[in-house]
């Protein structure tokens, strides 16, 4: 198996549970409230190792409750942290999660000690970069930290995946730093400005991500499955057929960016990759909670 690298934001997730989630001004009775490990490099670094990947995260936090927690998990998950920097002046990310009785979220997120990442501090574990064959990151860390690691991570010859999330502005001339770039519907319209509906939209966005220099898109449509484009093929991808009620979709893009990193870190075509990536989604779905709801390979294996 290659090995992945990922750099993103630990942070605490404060999760809220209700029958909807409340409008401006609203307050409403809720039903339940849970307290757990998320942030969308982490989940993802939880995704990849649950599933039996070589993963080593590149993260910075705070020395407090929250970072124990982060700390506790990586150990039980099997990711590798010998390049998460921890600072006792700084605290731990945390974020407030929305989630009606459909599943549906909302999230606002304070990034901490990981908002603090500097380029100096991808250098001082630079060799985690260059012992990893796929690295993979998304948009919650810094811009500049984001764009350096994709270069670095291009310079010594990664496999290089972006998750756009949140979707933050990027530069035209960096797209060509992407193999793989994974919006959801909402975050492609972003980037190109123009509403994404139809199967046509779709198909267009695609044309126009890989006009930029992106070598792979990959654009997920939750229940509808994903879209996959490059210069040689293009194709759609029904999302997988579950057994049980979807009740939490917090943290879906992240299982299934984990679980592509690892169907490539696995060889398997790109389809293949895509596929499993689909099913490892879906069964995330079925549970609540981010971190919580990364599926491990045995679930895989029995579902």
């Amino acid at each position: 198996m290659k090995s992945i690298s990922i750099l993103g934001v630990f942070v605490a997730d404060l999760c809220f549970i209700g029958d909807k989630i409340p409008s401006k001004g609203q307050t409403i009775l809720g039903k339940k409230h849970l307290v757990g490990p998320g942030g969308k490099g982490s989940n993802q670094a939880i995704a990849a190792a649950r599933l039996n990947g070589d993963v080593s995260f590149i993260t910075k936090v705070g020395k407090d409750s929250h970072s124990e927690m982060a700390f506790k998990l990586y150990k039980e998950a099997g990711v590798k942290t010998h390049s998460i920097i921890q600072d006792e002046k700084l605290f731990t990310g945390v974020a407030g999660i929305m989630i009606d009785k459909d599943g549906n979220n909302a999230i606002s997120i304070v990034s901490g000690a990981a908002e603090e990442l500097v380029n100096k501090d991808l250098d001082n574990h630079i060799e985690t970069l260059k012992k990893s064959e796929i690295f993979l990151t998304q948009m919650e860390a810094p811009d500049e930290i984001t764009i350096y690691a994709l270069k670095k991570a291009r310079e010594h010859k990664c496999l290089t995946i972006l998750n756009p999330a949140p979707a933050r502005e990027i530069d035209e001339d960096n797209f060509k730093l992407i193999d793989f770039f994974t919006p959801n519907e909402t975050e492609a319209e972003f980037y190109l400005n123009k509403n994404i509906k139809t199967e046509t939209d779709i198909k267009n966005a695609a044309n126009d991500f890989l006009k930029k220099g992106i070598k792979n898109v990959i654009i997920t449509l939750g229940e509808k499955g994903i879209y996959f484009a490059n210069n040689k093929e293009n194709f759609f991808l029904e999302a997988h057929n579950l057994k049980e009620p979807v009740i939490d979709t917090t943290g879906a893009g992240d299982a299934f960016n984990g679980a592509f990193a690892v169907g490539l870190a696995n060889a398997l075509e790109i389809k293949e990759a895509l596929t499993y990536a689909n099913k490892v989604a879906g069964i995330s779905t079925t549970k609540l909670g981010a971190a919580a709801s990364m599926p491990f390979a045995s679930e895989l294996e029995n579902y």
